[in-house]
């Protein structure tokens, strides 16, 4: 999938509708996990070809003096990237600051944490 974090999956319930519908004619079933991610892996391919769509109907309509910069607007905000190594790092950093003021605990982490690549 694209994004890992933000997944666009149909509720299990409507997962479990469709398999039975398709594969059982009527007869309940119990949705395999296989299932589960084909159906993941469907509807997030579905999102991503409509999104690819919109942008394109941006910059082809023309409707903002610069459309590159709408695109990249409306792609981080539909599929937000989670946040790094370095981020995730920092933020536990945050948390355990307020439970230790041993510096001996803390500045090493940092240290290490900072050292990271940014990406």
């Amino acid at each position: 999938m694209t994004d890992q974090q933000h997944p666009i999956t149909p509720p299990r319930g409507l997962m479990q509708q469709w398999m039975t519908e398709i594969w059982h004619e009527g007869t309940p079933v119990q949705v395999a996990q296989s299932d589960l991610h084909l159906a993941a892996c469907a509807a997030q391919w579905g999102a991503d070809q409509e999104l690819t769509e919109c942008c394109k109907c941006i910059y082809d309509q023309g409707w903002f003096a610069n459309p590159e910069h709408r695109i990249a607007q409306l792609r981080a905000a539909r599929r937000p990237k989670p946040p790094s190594l370095k981020e995730q790092g920092l933020q536990a950093l945050e948390a355990l600051q307020q439970r230790t003021t041993d510096p001996n605990i803390v500045e090493p982490l940092r240290l290490a944490v900072e050292a990271l690549p940014d990406d």
